[in-house]
Protein backbone atom coordinates (compact mmCIF):
# COMPACT_ATOMS: atom_id res chain seq x y z
CA UNK A 1 0.00 0.00 0.00
CA UNK A 2 0.82 3.44 -0.68
CA UNK A 3 1.83 5.83 1.82
CA UNK A 4 -0.46 8.39 0.70
CA UNK A 5 -3.50 6.19 0.88
CA UNK A 6 -1.79 4.75 4.71
CA UNK A 7 -1.28 7.86 6.48
CA UNK A 8 -4.97 9.66 5.88
CA UNK A 9 -6.50 6.05 6.83
CA UNK A 10 -4.64 5.68 10.33
CA UNK A 11 -5.21 9.47 10.87
CA UNK A 12 -8.99 8.66 10.48
CA UNK A 13 -8.61 5.25 12.12
CA UNK A 14 -7.25 7.29 15.02
CA UNK A 15 -9.60 9.98 14.85
CA UNK A 16 -12.76 7.14 14.90
CA UNK A 17 -11.20 5.13 17.49
CA UNK A 18 -10.78 8.53 19.53
CA UNK A 19 -14.61 9.31 19.29
CA UNK A 20 -15.76 5.72 20.02
CA UNK A 21 -14.07 5.83 23.24
CA UNK A 22 -14.93 9.27 24.09
CA UNK A 23 -18.09 9.40 23.51
CA UNK A 24 -18.35 6.08 25.50
CA UNK A 25 -16.82 7.79 28.35
CA UNK A 26 -19.07 10.52 28.06
CA UNK A 27 -22.19 8.16 28.58
CA UNK A 28 -20.42 6.19 31.75
CA UNK A 29 -19.76 9.49 32.77
CA UNK A 30 -23.51 10.22 32.73
CA UNK A 31 -24.80 7.02 33.63
CA UNK A 32 -22.44 6.66 36.59
CA UNK A 33 -23.33 10.30 37.99
CA UNK A 34 -26.71 9.60 37.58
CA UNK A 35 -26.63 5.92 39.60
CA UNK A 36 -23.98 7.12 41.96
CA UNK A 37 -26.74 10.17 43.08
CA UNK A 38 -29.36 7.54 43.41
CA UNK A 39 -27.55 4.83 45.05
CA UNK A 40 -26.14 7.50 47.55
CA UNK A 41 -29.70 8.49 48.50
CA UNK A 42 -30.52 5.42 48.85
CA UNK A 43 -27.93 4.38 51.09
CA UNK A 44 -28.66 7.44 53.11
CA UNK A 45 -32.26 6.10 53.28
CA UNK A 46 -31.26 3.31 54.26
CA UNK A 47 -28.87 4.89 57.35
CA UNK A 48 -32.08 7.69 58.31
CA UNK A 49 -34.11 3.89 58.41
CA UNK A 50 -31.58 1.78 60.72
CA UNK A 51 -31.19 4.71 63.08
CA UNK A 52 -35.57 5.17 63.20
CA UNK A 53 -35.44 1.32 63.67
CA UNK A 54 -32.36 1.48 66.48
CA UNK A 55 -34.56 4.10 67.93
CA UNK A 56 -37.99 1.85 68.13
CA UNK A 57 -35.76 -0.75 69.16
CA UNK A 58 -35.04 1.36 72.48
CA UNK A 59 -38.26 2.78 73.32
CA UNK A 60 -39.72 -1.06 73.19
CA UNK A 61 -37.02 -2.23 75.13
CA UNK A 62 -37.66 0.49 77.61
CA UNK A 63 -40.89 -0.25 77.79
CA UNK A 64 -41.01 -3.87 78.16
CA UNK A 65 -38.73 -3.17 81.25
CA UNK A 66 -41.03 -0.88 82.39
CA UNK A 67 -43.16 -3.30 82.97
CA UNK A 68 -41.37 -6.30 84.02
CA UNK A 69 -39.78 -3.94 87.18
CA UNK A 70 -42.39 -1.91 87.62
CA UNK A 71 -39.72 0.97 88.39
CA UNK A 72 -39.03 4.04 86.71
CA UNK A 73 -35.65 5.13 86.05
CA UNK A 74 -33.80 1.40 86.39
CA UNK A 75 -35.52 -0.39 84.30
CA UNK A 76 -35.27 2.03 81.29
CA UNK A 77 -31.42 2.43 82.06
CA UNK A 78 -31.37 -1.11 81.97
CA UNK A 79 -33.37 -1.06 78.88
CA UNK A 80 -30.14 0.85 77.15
CA UNK A 81 -27.92 -1.31 78.48
CA UNK A 82 -28.96 -4.59 77.35
CA UNK A 83 -29.73 -3.36 73.71
CA UNK A 84 -25.95 -4.07 71.45
CA UNK A 85 -26.57 -2.71 67.87
CA UNK A 86 -23.71 -2.46 65.58
CA UNK A 87 -22.11 1.14 64.62
CA UNK A 88 -24.77 2.77 66.57
CA UNK A 89 -24.47 5.34 69.85
CA UNK A 90 -27.86 5.08 72.18
CA UNK A 91 -28.67 7.55 74.55
CA UNK A 92 -31.64 7.66 76.74
CA UNK A 93 -32.43 11.48 78.01
CA UNK A 94 -35.07 13.75 79.84
CA UNK A 95 -37.32 16.05 78.09
CA UNK A 96 -35.36 18.76 79.47
CA UNK A 97 -31.97 17.56 77.94
CA UNK A 98 -30.70 15.51 81.20
CA UNK A 99 -29.07 12.68 79.91
CA UNK A 100 -29.90 9.45 82.11
CA UNK A 101 -28.25 6.51 79.91
CA UNK A 102 -24.96 7.29 79.86
CA UNK A 103 -24.30 9.74 81.91
CA UNK A 104 -22.77 12.05 79.92
CA UNK A 105 -23.53 13.08 76.57
CA UNK A 106 -22.13 16.07 74.50
CA UNK A 107 -24.19 19.26 73.88
CA UNK A 108 -25.31 18.95 70.89
CA UNK A 109 -26.90 15.88 71.28
CA UNK A 110 -28.37 17.29 74.43
CA UNK A 111 -29.61 19.73 72.66
CA UNK A 112 -30.84 18.05 69.64
CA UNK A 113 -33.21 15.98 72.49
CA UNK A 114 -35.00 19.25 73.44
CA UNK A 115 -36.15 20.00 70.30
CA UNK A 116 -37.09 15.94 69.90
CA UNK A 117 -38.92 16.64 73.50
CA UNK A 118 -40.91 19.66 71.60
CA UNK A 119 -41.26 18.79 67.96
CA UNK A 120 -41.84 15.02 68.69
CA UNK A 121 -38.91 13.98 66.34
CA UNK A 122 -35.55 15.49 65.10
CA UNK A 123 -32.75 14.53 62.69
CA UNK A 124 -29.55 16.44 62.79
CA UNK A 125 -26.01 15.91 61.32
CA UNK A 126 -22.58 17.15 62.97
CA UNK A 127 -19.32 17.32 62.19
CA UNK A 128 -16.94 15.34 64.68
CA UNK A 129 -13.28 15.24 64.97
CA UNK A 130 -11.01 13.67 62.45
CA UNK A 131 -13.06 14.94 59.69
CA UNK A 132 -16.34 12.52 60.50
CA UNK A 133 -19.89 13.15 59.96
CA UNK A 134 -22.54 12.23 62.30
CA UNK A 135 -26.25 11.34 61.79
CA UNK A 136 -28.81 11.43 64.79
CA UNK A 137 -32.01 10.67 64.94
CA UNK A 138 -34.44 11.12 67.99
CA UNK A 139 -38.09 10.85 69.27
CA UNK A 140 -39.94 11.23 72.19
CA UNK A 141 -41.79 8.61 73.95
CA UNK A 142 -43.55 7.56 76.93
CA UNK A 143 -43.37 4.57 79.75
CA UNK A 144 -46.07 3.60 81.87
CA UNK A 145 -46.99 6.13 84.37
CA UNK A 146 -46.73 8.72 81.53
CA UNK A 147 -42.92 9.43 82.24
CA UNK A 148 -41.50 11.09 79.16
CA UNK A 149 -38.10 10.52 77.73
CA UNK A 150 -36.31 10.96 74.71
CA UNK A 151 -34.48 7.92 72.39
CA UNK A 152 -31.55 8.90 70.38
CA UNK A 153 -29.26 7.13 68.09
CA UNK A 154 -26.55 8.12 66.49
CA UNK A 155 -23.97 6.46 63.58
CA UNK A 156 -20.75 7.45 61.61
CA UNK A 157 -21.61 8.46 58.51
CA UNK A 158 -18.43 6.88 57.34
CA UNK A 159 -19.78 3.99 56.92
CA UNK A 160 -22.00 5.56 54.13
CA UNK A 161 -19.10 7.27 52.81
CA UNK A 162 -17.11 3.52 52.67
CA UNK A 163 -19.60 2.03 51.00
CA UNK A 164 -19.85 4.77 48.68
CA UNK A 165 -16.04 5.04 47.95
CA UNK A 166 -16.30 0.75 47.52
CA UNK A 167 -19.08 1.84 44.61
CA UNK A 168 -16.90 4.33 43.11
CA UNK A 169 -13.45 2.20 43.16
CA UNK A 170 -15.74 -0.53 41.41
CA UNK A 171 -17.22 0.97 38.84
CA UNK A 172 -14.24 3.03 38.23
CA UNK A 173 -12.40 -0.19 37.53
CA UNK A 174 -15.17 -1.27 35.39
CA UNK A 175 -15.12 1.60 33.77
CA UNK A 176 -11.71 1.65 32.98
CA UNK A 177 -11.65 -1.92 31.64
CA UNK A 178 -14.64 -1.00 29.35
CA UNK A 179 -13.19 2.18 27.67
CA UNK A 180 -9.97 -0.32 26.91
CA UNK A 181 -12.42 -2.52 25.42
CA UNK A 182 -14.22 -0.38 23.82
CA UNK A 183 -10.54 1.45 22.64
CA UNK A 184 -9.57 -2.29 20.89
CA UNK A 185 -13.26 -3.19 19.42
CA UNK A 186 -13.50 0.36 18.22
CA UNK A 187 -10.22 0.22 16.56
CA UNK A 188 -10.89 -3.29 14.89
CA UNK A 189 -14.43 -1.91 14.12
CA UNK A 190 -12.65 0.94 12.82
CA UNK A 191 -9.61 -1.43 10.41
CA UNK A 192 -13.13 -3.41 9.00
CA UNK A 193 -15.13 -0.65 8.49
CA UNK A 194 -12.46 1.26 6.47
CA UNK A 195 -10.83 -1.25 4.80
CA UNK A 196 -13.05 -0.81 1.51
CA UNK A 197 -12.95 2.30 1.57
CA UNK A 198 -8.71 1.91 1.58
CA UNK A 199 -9.31 -0.72 -1.31
CA UNK A 200 -11.19 1.97 -2.97
CA UNK A 201 -8.27 4.50 -2.77
CA UNK A 202 -5.91 1.53 -3.54
CA UNK A 203 -7.99 1.02 -6.94
CA UNK A 204 -8.61 4.25 -7.33
CA UNK A 205 -4.61 4.96 -7.41
CA UNK A 206 -3.95 2.56 -9.59
CA UNK A 207 -6.44 3.07 -11.63
CA UNK A 208 -5.69 6.75 -12.40
CA UNK A 209 -1.66 5.48 -12.56
CA UNK A 210 -2.65 2.84 -15.59
CA UNK A 211 -4.79 5.46 -16.95
CA UNK A 212 -2.17 7.80 -17.33
CA UNK A 213 0.23 5.23 -18.48
CA UNK A 214 -2.46 4.23 -21.29
CA UNK A 215 -2.94 7.90 -22.27
CA UNK A 216 0.63 8.50 -22.49
CA UNK A 217 1.00 6.15 -25.01
CA UNK A 218 -1.06 7.13 -28.18
CA UNK A 219 -0.30 10.78 -27.18
CA UNK A 220 3.37 10.04 -27.31
CA UNK A 221 2.66 8.42 -30.82
CA UNK A 222 0.35 11.48 -31.99
CA UNK A 223 3.22 13.85 -31.31
CA UNK A 224 5.92 12.09 -32.44
CA UNK A 225 4.06 11.31 -35.90
CA UNK A 226 3.21 15.21 -36.12
CA UNK A 227 6.87 16.23 -35.33
CA UNK A 228 8.40 13.58 -37.93
CA UNK A 229 5.78 15.12 -40.52
CA UNK A 230 6.45 18.46 -39.78
CA UNK A 231 10.23 18.41 -39.59
CA UNK A 232 10.73 18.97 -43.71
CA UNK A 233 8.23 19.45 -46.85
CA UNK A 234 6.99 16.11 -47.83
CA UNK A 235 4.92 14.94 -50.61
CA UNK A 236 1.10 14.80 -50.08
CA UNK A 237 1.14 10.53 -50.29
CA UNK A 238 3.20 11.13 -47.51
CA UNK A 239 1.22 13.66 -45.47
CA UNK A 240 -1.84 11.56 -45.94
CA UNK A 241 -0.29 8.13 -44.81
CA UNK A 242 1.04 10.69 -41.36
CA UNK A 243 -2.36 11.69 -41.05
CA UNK A 244 -4.00 8.12 -41.25
CA UNK A 245 -1.88 6.67 -38.67
CA UNK A 246 -2.29 10.26 -36.33
CA UNK A 247 -6.30 9.02 -37.15
CA UNK A 248 -5.90 5.26 -35.89
CA UNK A 249 -4.15 6.99 -32.69
CA UNK A 250 -6.65 8.97 -32.02
CA UNK A 251 -9.35 7.22 -32.83
CA UNK A 252 -7.63 4.18 -29.90
CA UNK A 253 -7.09 7.20 -27.87
CA UNK A 254 -10.79 8.00 -28.15
CA UNK A 255 -11.91 4.31 -27.46
CA UNK A 256 -9.98 4.20 -24.39
CA UNK A 257 -10.93 7.91 -23.33
CA UNK A 258 -14.90 6.53 -23.60
CA UNK A 259 -14.08 3.30 -22.03
CA UNK A 260 -13.06 5.34 -19.24
CA UNK A 261 -15.53 7.77 -18.69
CA UNK A 262 -18.00 4.71 -19.17
CA UNK A 263 -16.13 3.20 -15.94
CA UNK A 264 -16.07 6.50 -14.01
CA UNK A 265 -19.65 7.16 -14.55
CA UNK A 266 -20.46 3.35 -13.51
CA UNK A 267 -18.66 3.35 -10.25
CA UNK A 268 -20.15 7.49 -9.94
CA UNK A 269 -23.79 5.23 -10.23
CA UNK A 270 -24.30 8.35 -12.65
CA UNK A 271 -25.45 5.95 -15.43
CA UNK A 272 -28.57 5.15 -15.83
CA UNK A 273 -29.74 1.91 -16.17
CA UNK A 274 -33.28 0.95 -18.60
CA UNK A 275 -34.92 -2.16 -17.39
CA UNK A 276 -36.95 -3.50 -19.96
CA UNK A 277 -38.20 -7.01 -21.26
CA UNK A 278 -36.34 -7.51 -24.40
CA UNK A 279 -35.08 -10.65 -26.00
CA UNK A 280 -31.66 -12.13 -25.75
CA UNK A 281 -31.89 -14.31 -28.80
CA UNK A 282 -32.76 -10.63 -31.03
CA UNK A 283 -29.70 -9.00 -29.01
CA UNK A 284 -27.61 -11.59 -29.89
CA UNK A 285 -28.23 -11.63 -33.75
CA UNK A 286 -28.30 -7.73 -33.85
CA UNK A 287 -24.66 -8.03 -31.77
CA UNK A 288 -23.27 -11.00 -34.42
CA UNK A 289 -24.27 -9.00 -37.65
CA UNK A 290 -22.59 -6.12 -36.32
CA UNK A 291 -19.12 -8.37 -35.27
CA UNK A 292 -19.17 -9.82 -38.94
CA UNK A 293 -17.30 -7.18 -40.59
CA UNK A 294 -14.94 -7.58 -38.19
CA UNK A 295 -14.62 -11.10 -38.40
CA UNK A 296 -14.44 -11.10 -42.10
CA UNK A 297 -11.81 -8.90 -41.81
CA UNK A 298 -9.59 -10.83 -39.78
CA UNK A 299 -10.16 -14.20 -41.75
CA UNK A 300 -12.49 -15.63 -38.59
CA UNK A 301 -15.87 -17.64 -39.66
CA UNK A 302 -18.28 -15.97 -37.43
CA UNK A 303 -21.05 -18.94 -36.88
CA UNK A 304 -24.34 -18.99 -35.19
CA UNK A 305 -25.85 -21.79 -33.47
CA UNK A 306 -28.73 -22.68 -31.71
CA UNK A 307 -30.84 -19.85 -30.77
CA UNK A 308 -33.82 -20.36 -28.53
CA UNK A 309 -35.90 -17.53 -27.43
CA UNK A 310 -35.42 -15.70 -23.79
CA UNK A 311 -36.61 -12.92 -22.64
CA UNK A 312 -34.43 -10.96 -19.73
CA UNK A 313 -35.32 -7.77 -18.29
CA UNK A 314 -32.40 -4.83 -19.03
CA UNK A 315 -30.79 -1.97 -20.99
CA UNK A 316 -31.09 -3.20 -24.54
CA UNK A 317 -27.74 0.03 -25.23
CA UNK A 318 -25.55 -1.91 -22.66
CA UNK A 319 -26.64 -5.46 -23.15
CA UNK A 320 -25.74 -4.56 -26.89
CA UNK A 321 -22.69 -3.49 -25.53
CA UNK A 322 -21.92 -6.42 -23.63
CA UNK A 323 -22.19 -8.56 -26.27
CA UNK A 324 -20.36 -7.29 -28.50
CA UNK A 325 -17.52 -6.95 -26.31
CA UNK A 326 -17.56 -10.34 -25.97
CA UNK A 327 -17.70 -10.79 -29.45
CA UNK A 328 -15.04 -8.39 -30.54
CA UNK A 329 -12.53 -10.29 -27.94
CA UNK A 330 -13.09 -13.79 -29.26
CA UNK A 331 -12.55 -11.88 -32.76
CA UNK A 332 -9.36 -10.46 -31.64
CA UNK A 333 -7.52 -13.51 -30.29
CA UNK A 334 -8.83 -16.34 -32.90
CA UNK A 335 -5.96 -16.70 -35.51
CA UNK A 336 -7.10 -15.98 -39.04
CA UNK A 337 -8.69 -18.98 -40.40
CA UNK A 338 -10.35 -20.01 -36.60
CA UNK A 339 -13.74 -19.92 -35.96
CA UNK A 340 -15.97 -18.02 -33.80
CA UNK A 341 -19.78 -19.19 -32.67
CA UNK A 342 -22.52 -17.80 -31.31
CA UNK A 343 -25.32 -19.44 -29.60
CA UNK A 344 -28.71 -18.24 -27.77
CA UNK A 345 -30.49 -20.67 -24.83
CA UNK A 346 -32.82 -20.55 -22.58
CA UNK A 347 -32.69 -23.83 -20.48
CA UNK A 348 -34.89 -23.54 -17.18
CA UNK A 349 -35.85 -20.47 -18.06
CA UNK A 350 -32.48 -18.36 -17.56
CA UNK A 351 -31.73 -16.82 -20.77
CA UNK A 352 -28.19 -17.61 -21.82
CA UNK A 353 -25.99 -16.49 -24.43
CA UNK A 354 -22.45 -18.30 -25.46
CA UNK A 355 -19.27 -17.13 -27.08
CA UNK A 356 -16.81 -19.63 -28.33
CA UNK A 357 -14.02 -19.72 -30.30
CA UNK A 358 -10.32 -21.78 -31.23
CA UNK A 359 -8.61 -18.42 -30.66
CA UNK A 360 -5.21 -18.63 -28.33
CA UNK A 361 -6.53 -19.31 -25.34
CA UNK A 362 -5.89 -17.98 -21.76
CA UNK A 363 -3.87 -19.42 -19.25
CA UNK A 364 -5.46 -20.44 -15.98
CA UNK A 365 -3.01 -18.03 -13.82
CA UNK A 366 -4.23 -15.66 -16.06
CA UNK A 367 -8.29 -16.33 -15.77
CA UNK A 368 -9.00 -14.98 -12.67
CA UNK A 369 -7.33 -11.53 -13.19
CA UNK A 370 -9.18 -11.14 -17.04
CA UNK A 371 -11.79 -8.71 -15.97
CA UNK A 372 -9.42 -6.24 -14.18
CA UNK A 373 -9.21 -2.87 -15.31
CA UNK A 374 -6.18 -2.16 -17.70
CA UNK A 375 -4.87 -5.98 -17.38
CA UNK A 376 -4.14 -7.96 -20.59
CA UNK A 377 -2.34 -10.64 -19.91
CA UNK A 378 -0.10 -12.20 -21.41
CA UNK A 379 1.62 -10.23 -24.84
CA UNK A 380 1.92 -13.20 -26.61
CA UNK A 381 -2.06 -13.21 -26.93
CA UNK A 382 -1.72 -9.77 -29.14
CA UNK A 383 -0.78 -10.81 -32.54
CA UNK A 384 0.29 -7.50 -33.44
CA UNK A 385 -2.70 -7.24 -35.95
CA UNK A 386 -4.42 -4.87 -34.10
CA UNK A 387 -5.47 -6.85 -31.35
CA UNK A 388 -4.18 -4.72 -29.01
CA UNK A 389 -6.67 -2.42 -26.59
CA UNK A 390 -6.86 -0.88 -23.60
CA UNK A 391 -7.78 -3.76 -21.39
CA UNK A 392 -10.94 -1.85 -20.16
CA UNK A 393 -13.32 -3.58 -22.18
CA UNK A 394 -13.80 -6.89 -19.83
CA UNK A 395 -14.19 -4.50 -16.71
CA UNK A 396 -16.64 -3.03 -18.84
CA UNK A 397 -18.56 -5.96 -19.37
CA UNK A 398 -17.97 -7.50 -15.97
CA UNK A 399 -19.74 -3.85 -14.83
CA UNK A 400 -22.84 -4.24 -17.19
CA UNK A 401 -23.35 -8.32 -16.36
CA UNK A 402 -23.28 -7.11 -12.82
CA UNK A 403 -25.55 -4.46 -13.19
CA UNK A 404 -28.39 -6.85 -14.63
CA UNK A 405 -27.45 -9.58 -12.10
CA UNK A 406 -25.82 -11.88 -15.10
CA UNK A 407 -22.82 -14.35 -14.27
CA UNK A 408 -20.12 -14.09 -16.83
CA UNK A 409 -18.63 -17.66 -16.75
CA UNK A 410 -15.35 -17.86 -18.43
CA UNK A 411 -13.52 -21.10 -19.12
CA UNK A 412 -10.33 -21.48 -21.60
CA UNK A 413 -7.77 -23.80 -22.48
CA UNK A 414 -4.31 -22.32 -24.32
CA UNK A 415 -4.01 -23.14 -27.68
CA UNK A 416 -7.62 -24.64 -28.16
CA UNK A 417 -10.46 -21.57 -27.21
CA UNK A 418 -11.73 -19.88 -24.81
CA UNK A 419 -15.59 -20.16 -23.69
CA UNK A 420 -17.70 -17.26 -22.72
CA UNK A 421 -21.15 -17.99 -20.78
CA UNK A 422 -23.26 -15.10 -20.35
CA UNK A 423 -26.22 -16.21 -17.83
CA UNK A 424 -29.37 -13.96 -16.86
CA UNK A 425 -31.89 -14.78 -13.82
CA UNK A 426 -35.50 -15.66 -14.87
CA UNK A 427 -37.71 -12.72 -15.69
CA UNK A 428 -40.74 -13.04 -12.99
CA UNK A 429 -43.69 -12.65 -15.03
CA UNK A 430 -45.81 -9.76 -13.93
CA UNK A 431 -49.09 -11.59 -14.14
Amino acid sequence: MSPTVNTPLAKLRLRLTAWYVGTFGLILLLLGGGLFFAIRRQISRQLDTSLHQAVLALQQAARIREVESRTTTGAVVDAVDELHIPDRSLYLLEPDGTPVKPSAAPDWIRDAALRAAHDGRVEQERKAPHEHQLRLHAERFEVTGRRTYVAAAVADVVELEDQYSALIYAFGAAALVGLVLVAAGGWLLVRKSTAPVEQTMETMRRFMADAAHELRTPIAVLRGQAEVVLQRDREPPEYAEALRRIEREAERLGATVEDLLTLARADAGERPIARERVFLDDLALDAASAARALAERRGVELEVGTFEEGAVLGDPTLLHQLLMIVLDNAVKFTPRGGRVKLSAAAPGGQAEVVVEDTGVGIGAEQLPHIFERFYRGDPARGRGDGARGAGLGLAIARWIADAHGAQLLVTSEPGKGTRVAIRFPPVVSSS
